[in-house]
């Protein structure tokens, strides 16, 4: 198996140099270039259903369109200090997110008013929208490939329908940062090298890995813990919205993929799981919002200890794997190779999330009940 250093680029998953070094150069350019090494597969076998459960994600996605533009509430008023305020209050019962008050007396944090504090918490929900939109954009450009590098037809009107999906979220969340938010950031450059190799990799099945698993089963988590959290209506029925697609797309993932990988060799599962272990540590590291306490003037390698520390961030990280790590259990990666990614998943401190419900089978739970949809 590779090392550390070769996957990641570090030895110890938790370097924080090694993490921020790290940085976008491009933040000003409008337009990023990646090569697409995939071929494009025509199938001329037409028979729908062959994959049954993939028949019936596509006739379910056929009736579970909504409209981005008119099935929101776009006419709701956000005043976002008022929103910042209100979350604490409700999820943390302060301003300073759960960060250890013992050590803000001898941290840069320690001068901090509540206009600080405020101010944190509106540029963290513009990085965090931001990061939300940027790999949307992701996941559209990587479903379009795979609708056409996928050998299966039923696999192919599945993913078309995604498309819509993700053109959709990309955007409902520019609206919301542009029309409600006050800022956009650029692309998170660890988010922004995961979307590179997938999109660069030639392998079908690797950007369902990437997008469909990682990325998409992240987001999923992400979003639900979110949901739960905001105090804010017009974002708490988008994030609905939105889940109820992204369930659907990780299922779509895990349906295609236990069937493929069930044909794989061990060395050929063997690429599959450092991959899965690259893409679940860039995640990750994309969560520490470096830009954003970049922003307000701090060092970041002073501050970031501080807030990693906190119950509430410890608590977000490991949740972000909750849909990602049974996945991976129920495609067999977990246990491949003499339970190769059940180790370093283990070292994340994720492994307790194996036993959760797969996607491939709660995606239901998340669909929109009759009446949410628009008429």
């Amino acid at each position: 198996m590779s090392t550390n250093e070769e996957l990641i680029g570090r030895a110890d998953v938790n370097d924080l140099e090694a993490i921020l070094s790290v940085a976008n150069t491009d933040v000003d350019e409008a337009i990023h270039v990646v090569k697409n090494n995939a071929d494009a597969i025509f199938t001329w076998d037409y028979e729908k259903g062959r994959r049954p459960a993939l028949n019936r994600l596509y006739e379910k996605a056929k009736t579970a369109q909504w409209n981005g533009a008119t099935d929101l509430p776009w006419d709701t008023e956000v005043d976002q200090e008022a929103v910042v305020v209100a979350n604490a209050t409700a999820n943390m019962g302060g301003m300073a997110g759960g960060i250890d008050p013992s050590v803000i007396a001898d941290s840069p944090f320690a001068k901090w008013t509540e206009k600080e504090w405020i101010q944190v918490g509106v540029e963290s929900q513009n990085w965090t929208l931001s990061q939300f939109m940027h790999g949307e954009q992701g996941a559209l450009i990587c479903t379009a490939k795979i609708v056409e590098t996928v050998p299966w037809i039923d696999a192919k009107y599945y993913a078309a329908t995604q498309v819509m999906d993700e053109a959709r979220h990309v955007e409902v969340f520019a609206k919301y940062l542009d029309d409600k938010l006050s800022g956009h950031y650029p692309i998170n450059a660890h988010l922004r090298l995961l979307l590179d190799d997938i999109v660069n990799d030639s392998r079908w099945d690797m950007t369902y890995l990437g997008m469909q698993i990682m990325v998409e089963g992240l987001a999923l988590a992400a979003f639900g813990f979110m949901h739960q959290l905001t105090t804010e209506p017009l974002l708490k029925q988008l994030l609905r919205y939105v889940m109820s697609d992204e369930a659907r797309h990780v299922a779509f993932g895990v349906i295609s993929l236990k069937e493929y990988y069930a044909e794989l060799t061990d060395a050929e599962l063997k690429e599959r799981q450092e991959f899965a272990f690259e893409a679940a540590v860039r995640m990750r590291d994309r969560f520490l919002q470096q830009e954003v306490w970049d922003r307000m003037g701090l060092n970041v390698k002073e501050v970031l200890p501080l807030v990693m520390h906190s119950p509430q961030r410890q608590l977000f990280q490991t949740m972000l794997f909750s849909k990602i790590v049974p996945n991976c259990k129920k495609l067999g990666l977990l246990d491949a190779n003499g339970g190769w990614l059940r180790q370093k998943f283990t070292e994340l401190g994720v492994i307790g999330f194996e036993d959760n419900p797969d996607t491939g089978e709660e995606y239901a739970m998340f669909q929109l009940a009759e009446g949410e949809l628009a008429s």
